[in-house]
Protein backbone atom coordinates (compact mmCIF):
# COMPACT_ATOMS: atom_id res chain seq x y z
CA UNK A 1 0.00 0.00 0.00
CA UNK A 2 1.37 3.43 -0.92
CA UNK A 3 2.16 5.64 2.01
CA UNK A 4 1.15 9.25 2.13
CA UNK A 5 2.59 11.81 4.48
CA UNK A 6 4.01 15.27 4.88
CA UNK A 7 6.76 14.74 2.32
CA UNK A 8 4.25 13.75 -0.37
CA UNK A 9 2.71 17.25 -0.32
CA UNK A 10 5.99 19.13 -0.85
CA UNK A 11 7.80 18.54 -4.19
CA UNK A 12 11.05 20.06 -2.88
CA UNK A 13 11.14 17.73 0.13
CA UNK A 14 10.21 14.75 -2.06
CA UNK A 15 13.09 15.52 -4.43
CA UNK A 16 15.56 15.87 -1.55
CA UNK A 17 14.38 12.61 0.03
CA UNK A 18 14.70 10.82 -3.32
CA UNK A 19 18.29 12.05 -3.70
CA UNK A 20 19.20 10.84 -0.21
CA UNK A 21 17.62 7.43 -0.81
CA UNK A 22 19.42 7.03 -4.13
CA UNK A 23 22.75 7.93 -2.53
CA UNK A 24 22.06 5.60 0.39
CA UNK A 25 21.27 2.71 -1.98
CA UNK A 26 24.51 3.31 -3.87
CA UNK A 27 26.61 3.35 -0.70
CA UNK A 28 24.90 0.29 0.83
CA UNK A 29 25.49 -1.65 -2.40
CA UNK A 30 29.20 -0.82 -2.21
CA UNK A 31 29.34 -1.90 1.44
CA UNK A 32 27.52 -5.20 0.74
CA UNK A 33 29.38 -6.09 -2.46
CA UNK A 34 32.87 -4.98 -1.43
CA UNK A 35 34.34 -7.02 1.41
CA UNK A 36 37.12 -4.47 1.79
CA UNK A 37 35.04 -1.26 1.67
CA UNK A 38 36.53 1.83 3.28
CA UNK A 39 35.48 3.37 6.58
CA UNK A 40 34.80 6.56 4.64
CA UNK A 41 32.10 4.79 2.61
CA UNK A 42 30.43 3.54 5.79
CA UNK A 43 30.54 7.05 7.28
CA UNK A 44 28.99 8.49 4.12
CA UNK A 45 26.17 5.96 4.34
CA UNK A 46 25.60 6.88 7.99
CA UNK A 47 25.48 10.58 7.11
CA UNK A 48 22.99 9.97 4.29
CA UNK A 49 20.79 7.89 6.59
CA UNK A 50 20.91 10.54 9.35
CA UNK A 51 20.07 13.29 6.85
CA UNK A 52 17.05 11.32 5.61
CA UNK A 53 15.89 10.68 9.18
CA UNK A 54 16.30 14.36 10.12
CA UNK A 55 14.42 15.50 7.02
CA UNK A 56 11.41 13.32 7.84
CA UNK A 57 11.53 13.99 11.58
CA UNK A 58 11.69 17.79 11.26
CA UNK A 59 8.91 17.89 8.66
CA UNK A 60 6.61 15.66 10.71
CA UNK A 61 7.42 17.63 13.86
CA UNK A 62 6.52 20.89 12.12
CA UNK A 63 3.28 19.43 10.77
CA UNK A 64 2.39 18.01 14.19
CA UNK A 65 2.99 21.39 15.82
CA UNK A 66 0.78 23.12 13.25
CA UNK A 67 -1.98 20.53 13.62
CA UNK A 68 -1.86 20.78 17.41
CA UNK A 69 -1.95 24.56 17.18
CA UNK A 70 -5.02 24.49 14.94
CA UNK A 71 -6.80 22.08 17.29
CA UNK A 72 -5.88 24.32 20.22
CA UNK A 73 -7.56 27.42 18.79
CA UNK A 74 -10.73 25.39 18.14
CA UNK A 75 -10.85 24.51 21.84
CA UNK A 76 -10.12 28.02 23.19
CA UNK A 77 -12.90 30.60 23.59
CA UNK A 78 -12.30 32.94 20.66
CA UNK A 79 -13.47 36.59 20.49
CA UNK A 80 -16.66 36.65 18.43
CA UNK A 81 -15.39 39.40 16.12
CA UNK A 82 -12.60 37.05 14.97
CA UNK A 83 -15.09 34.40 13.81
CA UNK A 84 -16.31 34.38 10.21
CA UNK A 85 -20.14 34.44 10.15
CA UNK A 86 -20.10 31.94 7.26
CA UNK A 87 -17.41 29.43 8.26
CA UNK A 88 -17.97 29.83 12.03
CA UNK A 89 -14.19 29.53 12.42
CA UNK A 90 -11.29 31.84 13.24
CA UNK A 91 -10.53 34.00 10.20
CA UNK A 92 -7.11 33.85 8.53
CA UNK A 93 -7.77 36.25 5.64
CA UNK A 94 -10.50 38.69 6.77
CA UNK A 95 -11.99 40.99 4.12
CA UNK A 96 -14.64 43.71 4.28
CA UNK A 97 -17.75 43.65 2.11
CA UNK A 98 -19.32 46.92 0.91
CA UNK A 99 -21.92 46.48 3.67
CA UNK A 100 -19.13 46.94 6.22
CA UNK A 101 -19.27 43.33 7.45
CA UNK A 102 -16.11 41.21 7.68
CA UNK A 103 -15.82 37.64 6.36
CA UNK A 104 -13.18 35.03 5.59
CA UNK A 105 -12.15 35.61 1.96
CA UNK A 106 -12.74 32.11 0.46
CA UNK A 107 -16.21 31.83 2.02
CA UNK A 108 -17.51 35.24 0.95
CA UNK A 109 -16.00 34.72 -2.51
CA UNK A 110 -17.96 31.47 -2.77
CA UNK A 111 -21.12 33.34 -1.70
CA UNK A 112 -20.61 36.00 -4.39
CA UNK A 113 -19.68 33.49 -7.11
CA UNK A 114 -23.00 31.75 -6.44
CA UNK A 115 -24.69 34.91 -7.76
CA UNK A 116 -25.64 36.48 -4.43
CA UNK A 117 -25.57 40.28 -4.34
CA UNK A 118 -26.61 40.83 -0.73
CA UNK A 119 -24.70 40.76 2.55
CA UNK A 120 -25.19 37.34 4.22
CA UNK A 121 -25.62 38.95 7.65
CA UNK A 122 -27.56 42.15 7.01
CA UNK A 123 -29.27 41.17 3.73
CA UNK A 124 -28.30 44.63 2.50
CA UNK A 125 -28.02 44.93 -1.30
CA UNK A 126 -24.33 45.40 -2.12
CA UNK A 127 -23.27 48.58 -3.91
CA UNK A 128 -20.28 46.65 -5.31
CA UNK A 129 -18.54 43.30 -4.80
CA UNK A 130 -14.97 44.48 -4.22
CA UNK A 131 -13.39 42.79 -1.19
CA UNK A 132 -11.07 44.99 0.87
CA UNK A 133 -8.51 43.35 3.21
CA UNK A 134 -9.34 44.08 6.86
CA UNK A 135 -5.81 44.73 8.09
CA UNK A 136 -6.97 45.86 11.54
CA UNK A 137 -8.88 42.64 12.29
CA UNK A 138 -6.07 40.58 10.75
CA UNK A 139 -3.53 42.22 13.07
CA UNK A 140 -5.82 41.78 16.10
CA UNK A 141 -6.22 38.07 15.27
CA UNK A 142 -2.46 37.73 14.90
CA UNK A 143 -1.83 39.36 18.28
CA UNK A 144 -4.49 37.20 19.97
CA UNK A 145 -3.02 34.02 18.48
CA UNK A 146 0.46 34.96 19.73
CA UNK A 147 -0.88 35.60 23.23
CA UNK A 148 -2.57 32.17 23.21
CA UNK A 149 0.42 30.32 21.76
CA UNK A 150 -1.43 29.55 18.53
CA UNK A 151 0.33 29.40 15.17
CA UNK A 152 -1.95 29.90 12.20
CA UNK A 153 -0.81 29.11 8.65
CA UNK A 154 -0.50 31.98 6.21
CA UNK A 155 -3.72 32.62 4.28
CA UNK A 156 -3.82 31.11 0.81
CA UNK A 157 -4.05 33.92 -1.72
CA UNK A 158 -6.47 33.00 -4.50
CA UNK A 159 -5.23 35.62 -6.91
CA UNK A 160 -2.07 37.44 -7.89
CA UNK A 161 -1.71 40.61 -5.85
CA UNK A 162 -1.51 42.85 -8.88
CA UNK A 163 -4.40 41.08 -10.63
CA UNK A 164 -7.62 43.01 -11.18
CA UNK A 165 -11.07 41.46 -11.28
CA UNK A 166 -13.77 42.75 -13.59
CA UNK A 167 -15.84 43.79 -10.57
CA UNK A 168 -12.94 45.90 -9.28
CA UNK A 169 -12.43 47.54 -12.67
CA UNK A 170 -16.12 48.45 -13.01
CA UNK A 171 -16.23 49.80 -9.46
CA UNK A 172 -13.08 51.84 -10.09
CA UNK A 173 -14.57 53.61 -13.10
CA UNK A 174 -17.86 54.18 -11.28
CA UNK A 175 -15.94 56.00 -8.52
CA UNK A 176 -14.16 58.17 -11.09
CA UNK A 177 -17.51 59.03 -12.67
CA UNK A 178 -18.78 60.17 -9.27
CA UNK A 179 -15.73 62.37 -8.78
CA UNK A 180 -16.16 64.14 -12.10
CA UNK A 181 -19.95 64.38 -12.34
CA UNK A 182 -21.66 63.85 -8.99
CA UNK A 183 -22.73 66.34 -6.33
CA UNK A 184 -20.30 67.28 -3.55
CA UNK A 185 -21.44 64.63 -0.99
CA UNK A 186 -21.00 61.85 -3.57
CA UNK A 187 -17.62 63.28 -4.59
CA UNK A 188 -16.46 63.18 -0.98
CA UNK A 189 -17.69 59.62 -0.58
CA UNK A 190 -15.94 58.48 -3.77
CA UNK A 191 -12.70 60.29 -2.88
CA UNK A 192 -12.59 58.70 0.57
CA UNK A 193 -13.18 55.23 -0.86
CA UNK A 194 -10.48 55.66 -3.51
CA UNK A 195 -8.08 56.79 -0.80
CA UNK A 196 -8.69 53.59 1.17
CA UNK A 197 -8.65 51.29 -1.86
CA UNK A 198 -5.39 52.68 -3.25
CA UNK A 199 -3.85 52.33 0.20
CA UNK A 200 -4.90 48.73 0.80
CA UNK A 201 -5.02 47.26 -2.71
CA UNK A 202 -2.09 47.66 -5.15
CA UNK A 203 -4.41 46.54 -7.96
CA UNK A 204 -6.30 49.84 -7.71
CA UNK A 205 -3.06 51.82 -8.02
CA UNK A 206 -2.24 50.04 -11.26
CA UNK A 207 -5.72 50.76 -12.66
CA UNK A 208 -4.88 54.47 -12.89
CA UNK A 209 -2.33 53.60 -15.55
CA UNK A 210 -4.97 52.01 -17.80
CA UNK A 211 -6.72 55.26 -18.70
CA UNK A 212 -5.20 58.65 -19.50
CA UNK A 213 -8.32 60.30 -18.08
CA UNK A 214 -8.18 58.57 -14.68
CA UNK A 215 -5.90 61.02 -12.85
CA UNK A 216 -7.57 64.14 -14.35
CA UNK A 217 -10.91 62.73 -13.18
CA UNK A 218 -9.46 62.21 -9.71
CA UNK A 219 -8.41 65.88 -9.62
CA UNK A 220 -11.74 67.26 -10.87
CA UNK A 221 -13.23 67.99 -7.41
CA UNK A 222 -10.22 70.07 -6.34
CA UNK A 223 -11.10 72.77 -8.86
CA UNK A 224 -14.26 73.31 -6.83
CA UNK A 225 -13.06 72.68 -3.29
CA UNK A 226 -13.99 76.22 -2.27
CA UNK A 227 -17.65 76.96 -1.78
CA UNK A 228 -19.26 80.30 -2.53
CA UNK A 229 -18.40 81.43 0.99
CA UNK A 230 -14.74 80.78 0.26
CA UNK A 231 -14.47 77.82 2.67
CA UNK A 232 -12.03 75.12 1.59
CA UNK A 233 -13.37 71.56 1.66
CA UNK A 234 -10.28 70.29 3.45
CA UNK A 235 -11.57 66.73 3.87
CA UNK A 236 -12.02 66.33 0.11
CA UNK A 237 -8.62 67.89 -0.56
CA UNK A 238 -6.98 65.58 1.98
CA UNK A 239 -8.50 62.45 0.42
CA UNK A 240 -7.49 63.38 -3.14
CA UNK A 241 -3.94 64.41 -2.18
CA UNK A 242 -3.49 61.22 -0.14
CA UNK A 243 -4.72 59.17 -3.11
CA UNK A 244 -2.04 60.87 -5.24
CA UNK A 245 0.51 59.82 -2.63
CA UNK A 246 -0.76 56.23 -2.77
CA UNK A 247 -0.52 56.26 -6.57
CA UNK A 248 3.02 57.63 -6.55
CA UNK A 249 4.20 54.62 -4.52
CA UNK A 250 3.53 52.43 -7.58
CA UNK A 251 6.73 52.72 -9.67
CA UNK A 252 4.96 52.59 -13.03
CA UNK A 253 2.76 55.52 -11.96
CA UNK A 254 5.49 58.00 -10.97
CA UNK A 255 6.05 59.50 -14.41
CA UNK A 256 2.34 59.48 -15.27
CA UNK A 257 1.34 61.24 -12.03
CA UNK A 258 4.03 63.94 -12.19
CA UNK A 259 3.42 64.74 -15.86
CA UNK A 260 -0.35 65.03 -15.50
CA UNK A 261 -1.25 68.75 -15.70
CA UNK A 262 -2.40 70.26 -12.39
CA UNK A 263 -0.85 67.53 -10.19
CA UNK A 264 2.25 69.50 -9.17
CA UNK A 265 0.36 72.83 -8.77
CA UNK A 266 -2.29 71.10 -6.64
CA UNK A 267 0.39 69.50 -4.47
CA UNK A 268 1.96 72.94 -3.97
CA UNK A 269 -1.44 74.40 -3.10
CA UNK A 270 -1.90 71.60 -0.56
CA UNK A 271 1.48 72.48 1.00
CA UNK A 272 0.22 76.02 1.58
CA UNK A 273 -3.45 75.64 2.46
CA UNK A 274 -4.17 72.04 3.50
CA UNK A 275 -4.57 70.46 6.92
CA UNK A 276 -1.32 69.38 8.52
CA UNK A 277 -1.97 65.80 7.37
CA UNK A 278 -2.65 67.03 3.82
CA UNK A 279 0.55 69.09 3.88
CA UNK A 280 2.54 66.12 5.14
CA UNK A 281 1.09 63.78 2.50
CA UNK A 282 1.69 66.35 -0.25
CA UNK A 283 5.33 66.58 0.83
CA UNK A 284 5.57 62.78 0.91
CA UNK A 285 4.09 62.61 -2.62
CA UNK A 286 6.67 65.12 -3.89
CA UNK A 287 9.44 63.12 -2.23
CA UNK A 288 8.21 59.86 -3.79
CA UNK A 289 7.71 61.36 -7.25
CA UNK A 290 11.16 62.99 -7.21
CA UNK A 291 12.76 59.54 -7.13
CA UNK A 292 12.72 59.83 -10.96
CA UNK A 293 15.28 62.32 -12.31
CA UNK A 294 12.86 63.60 -14.95
CA UNK A 295 10.27 64.27 -12.24
CA UNK A 296 12.88 65.96 -10.05
CA UNK A 297 13.55 68.51 -12.80
CA UNK A 298 9.83 69.05 -13.38
CA UNK A 299 9.09 69.56 -9.68
CA UNK A 300 12.12 71.83 -9.22
CA UNK A 301 11.04 74.11 -12.07
CA UNK A 302 7.55 74.41 -10.56
CA UNK A 303 8.93 76.25 -7.54
CA UNK A 304 8.03 73.56 -5.01
CA UNK A 305 11.07 74.28 -2.83
CA UNK A 306 9.66 77.50 -1.37
CA UNK A 307 6.42 76.05 0.08
CA UNK A 308 8.41 73.06 1.33
CA UNK A 309 10.89 75.32 3.13
CA UNK A 310 8.03 77.42 4.53
CA UNK A 311 6.42 74.25 5.88
CA UNK A 312 9.74 73.17 7.36
CA UNK A 313 9.95 76.52 9.18
CA UNK A 314 6.55 75.84 10.76
CA UNK A 315 8.22 72.98 12.60
CA UNK A 316 5.18 70.72 12.90
CA UNK A 317 6.47 67.28 14.01
CA UNK A 318 3.99 65.36 11.81
CA UNK A 319 5.34 66.93 8.62
CA UNK A 320 9.04 67.39 9.44
CA UNK A 321 10.31 64.04 8.18
CA UNK A 322 8.42 64.09 4.86
CA UNK A 323 9.26 67.75 4.19
CA UNK A 324 12.96 67.32 4.98
CA UNK A 325 13.13 64.21 2.76
CA UNK A 326 11.46 66.04 -0.14
CA UNK A 327 13.81 69.03 0.16
CA UNK A 328 16.86 66.77 0.35
CA UNK A 329 15.76 64.89 -2.77
CA UNK A 330 15.21 68.07 -4.78
CA UNK A 331 18.49 69.76 -3.84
Amino acid sequence: MAKTGVLSSDPTLRARAAELKKELQRLVKIIVDDEDCSVQTIDQAKHALCALRELKFNTRSSATTMTSSLKLHEQLPCPQEFICPLSKKLMRDPVVLSSGQTYERPFIEKWLKAGNRTCPQTQQVLSHTVLTPNHLVSEMISQWCKSQGIELPDPVQNRIQEGVTEAERLHFFSLLDKLSAAALPQQKEAAKELRLLTKNMPSFRSLFGESEDAIPQLLTPLSGTKSRSGVLHTDLQEDVITTLLNLSIHDSNKKLVAETPKVIPLLMEALRFGTIETKSNAAAAIFTLSALDSNKTLIGKSGALKPLIDLLDEGHPLAMKDVASAIFNLC
